[in-house]
């Protein structure tokens, strides 16, 4: 048996790890990481350790997907065999190459050509074993053979240091050979990373280019993607391993700037006011999508960030509810309006979520008090009336915190919750429950059942927590405890204040809502006037009153900033201390310099601390992207350390902390939605066409579609349809215009770059096709 644990990383950055799954060899983990991607990568790895009883960690395998594939394997389960990690494969990073080619009359007067090689520059290597010293060798492989090397690029570091900055080489590499031989011959560079260690340097990746690309000039210059060693082994059997189940979505858009998305997203705001408002366009979107959830989340969060959420789930479930004959199925399927209402309490709820569970499911998680009643499962010495009382209590206590967090809920949430109890009150006057049940079978069902069964999704534990149901027979005994009049009394009093119309109540007291920590590096700051600034590991915490960090999870703080004191926080330049993934929080009196762990953490960071000081007064609108180190900035070289910024801070966010929103992207969304899906908008024109002159029997193709009025739904799928035609030509000519500007070995497209080189060939193709 294995203890085993699963990485994410982008490359070979880690950015996400599972919990250990002990004494399993086919362990379950079912947890989700979700992260918008901070930079460019070549491939999304998997790595499965294996922990051993010494707690350390050994590595079974691995499973790459080039980003170029991701899209085959979008949104579906899939089993992937496991690979043996080799260390001569795993390369990432880029090179900056320069040859020259000149002709040489020795003293005999012998015409000699010689070959001068230039490594100038690499970037994104990675870090092996905390550091990165650099060397390149440069081999002209052929008939003969002949190799030189580079100096050492060794920068001074701490041991958590990272190197970050681009690494320059000035020596040339000279090499003499014969004019006949230059189809023979290539030049190899590979680069290595110097170790301290007794096995030897680790190779980092190699290049190879045919000396034949300098028949038709002289010089050659061009960027090149480091290449795994071609060493000829045959690969070990990959079934040797075990497999590895993912579901991987990934979505990349490109976004124009917003007045190229006025016409669709004019159409889409428009529709709650719609009759009917099945004849509206994001109605539509719903009714041709594949998976409701696929139109909910753009949706959504094109409303929220407009302020038009709640008119819009108000015409749509108004919709749902007349459709719907029995008051005990309402709003149970999973259609439209539920799952628009479930992203909605997702987003504008999640902190709501968190302040109202999160001190109680994380006291439960750390006792862990024996709570299993089923009897064919207690252990040795437990006792079954205790552990009842010990879940008693623990439901009680989970009942109160949320039956008298009413007033927490937020507005647009009481809003539409509001919305909700009266279209159900009014459609089922008989029923005097219904006004309850409609609204009780999303904040219980769809919001608070969820996060206590998997807190771990909703950031309330790190871990899963089992749970049992109701359905068992020994839960029964267990059930009668709560079915007293005082609980259907409180759940009763909870249901009408979060359901009430312009409920707000002024005098609630704000409590600290933890937004984020953990562990990170900081920067001494210097506060005394003797000693070294040094760089230590700290825990730092935010809330939406103050920023600090302590020793230990649980101290004292250390120091303290409060929000109102954040006048910026950005990116730190990777020169300033030869470390990557820094970003600093710019106070009035100095900068708190800060490394988090990873790239996708440190954008995270980053983004939070932004929005929870959007709407300082004092913000700044320019700031130093550098240190100031020696007497000096490094990036304008001002000596004076309260000089007034040199670069300006990057664009304003949302204030509001858990909706940070861009409405052009979010249409962007919609419109590769309604793109993919263009033969089901064609086909319900089709729909609409029949419904019109027959009025008869519907063709069965045509009944999936809800359409209530034909010669509405036409008219706006007719503007759905050319609006999602011009911003496909909009696209297209982009793409041309790329292409004819884009050089194949530049920095930003380095030879090497699969995914570039498929785009030259559709590219060619659509050209080809269009003379």
């Amino acid at each position: 048996m294995r203890d085993c644990y699963c990485t994410v990383n982008l490359d070979q950055e880690e950015v996400f790890r599972t919990k250990i799954v002990e004494k399993s060899l086919c362990p379950f983990y079912g947890e989700d990481f979700y992260c918008e991607i901070p930079r460019s990568f070549r491939h999304l790895s998997f790595y499965i350790f294996d922990r051993d009883v010494f707690r350390r960690d050994s590595i079974i395998g691995k499973v790459a997907i080039q980003k170029e594939d991701l899209q085959k394997y979008h949104n579906r389960d899939t089993w992937f065999q496991l690979q043996h990690v080799d260390a001569d494969s795993e390369v990432q990073g880029k090179v900056h190459l320069e040859m020259r080619l000149s002709e040489v009359i020795t003293d005999t007067g012998v015409i000699c050509h010689k070959l001068a090689t230039r490594v100038l520059e690499c970037q994104g290597l990675p870090i092996v074993n905390g550091q990165c010293d650099p060397y390149a060798t440069v081999t002209l492989a052929g008939p003969y053979r002949q190799s030189k090397k580079t100096k050492l690029k060794r920068d001074r570091q701490p041991p958590f240091d990272e190197v970050t900055r681009p690494c320059s080489y000035s020596k040339k590499s000279h090499f003499d050979f014969e004019e006949e031989d230059v189809d023979k011959l290539e030049i190899r560079v590979d680069l290595w990373n110097a170790s301290n260690l007794k096995f030897g340097d680790e190779f980092l990746g190699e290049l190879r280019i045919p000396l034949k690309v300098l028949r038709q000039s002289s010089s050659y210059e061009a960027w090149y993607f480091l290449q795994p060693r071609d060493n000829g082994s045959k690969s070990l059997k990959p079934g040797d391993l075990g497999s590895l189940r993912l579901n991987v979505v990934y979505t990349e858009d490109h976004v124009f700037s917003s007045d190229y998305y006025s016409p669709l997203r004019d159409l889409l705001l428009r529709s709650a006011d719609v009759e009917p408002v099945s004849a509206s366009a994001a109605h539509i979107l719903g009714e041709v999508c594949r998976e409701k959830h696929e139109a909910a989340i753009p949706l959504v969060r094109l409303f929220l960030h407009y302020g038009k959420i709640v008119p819009f789930i108000s015409a749509i479930a108004n919709a749902e509810v007349k459709r719907t004959q029995d008051p005990n199925t309402i709003f149970r399927g999973n259609s439209l309006t539920s799952k628009c209402i479930d992203e909605t309490m997702k987003l504008a709820g999640m902190h709501y979520l968190q302040v109202t569970l999160k001190p109680i499911i994380e006291e439960i998680c750390q006792v862990h008090k024996s709570c299993e009643i089923d009897p064919v499962k207690l252990k040795d010495g437990e006792n079954l009336e205790n552990n009842m009382e010990n879940l008693r209590q623990y439901v009680d206590r989970i009942f109160n915190v949320i039956t008298k967090s009413g007033v927490s809920c937020p507005t647009v949430m009481c809003d539409i919750f509001f919305s909700l109890r009266e279209s159900a009150a009014k459609r089922f006057q008989g029923d005097l429950d219904v006004r309850y049940t409609a609204v009780s079978s999303f904040i219980f069902l769809r919001f608070f059942a969820p996060a206590i069964l998997s807190p771990n999704l909703f950031q309330l534990t790190p871990h899963h927590t089992v749970c049992a149901s109701f359905k068992e027979s020994y839960m029964a005994t267990f059930y009668d405890f709560f079915n007293e009049q005082k609980y259907a009394d409180a759940v009763k009093n909870f249901l009408d204040l979060i359901s009430s119309s312009g409920r707000r109540d002024l005098k609630s007291i704000e409590q600290p809502i933890l937004l984020k920590e953990g562990f990170m590096i900081k920067r001494a700051q210097g506060r005394k006037r003797f000693g070294m600034k040094n760089f230590k590991k700290r825990w730092f915490r935010l809330t939406n009153h103050e920023f600090t960090y302590q020793k230990s999870k649980g101290d004292q703080p250390l120091y303290s900033i409060p929000i109102e004191n954040i006048l910026a926080v950005e990116k730190l330049e990777e020169e300033s201390f030869k470390m990557k993934n820094m970003f600093q929080v710019i106070q009035p009196e100095r900068a708190l310099y800060i490394q988090a762990n990873n790239c996708v953490e440190a954008k995270d960071w980053i983004d939070i601390l932004t929005k929870v000081s959007q709407c300082n007064k004092k913000r700044l609108t320019v700031y130093h992207p550098s240190a100031y180190l020696n007497g000096h900035w490094l990036c304008c070289k001002a000596t004076c350390d309260t000089t007034p910024g040199c670069t300006p801070c990057t664009g304003g966010l949302p204030a509001n902390i858990q909706l940070d929103i861009d409405g052009d992207r979010e249409t962007e969304r919609i419109y590769s939605l309604f793109n993919l899906y263009m033969s089901k908008l064609e086909k319900m024109q089709e729909a609409c066409g029949s419904k019109s002159v027959y009025d008869g029997p519907e063709q069965e193709e045509y009944s999936t579609f809800i359409i209530d009025d034909p010669q509405e739904t036409y008219k706006t799928l007719k503007q759905i349809i050319a609006g999602v035609g011009a911003l496909e030509q909009e696209h297209a000519q982009y793409k041309r215009d790329k292409f004819k500007k884009t050089k194949y070995g530049s920095q930003e497209h380095p030879i090497g770059d699969k995914s570039f080189q498929s785009y030259i060939r559709q590219q060619s193709e659509i050209s080809a096709h269009s003379i």
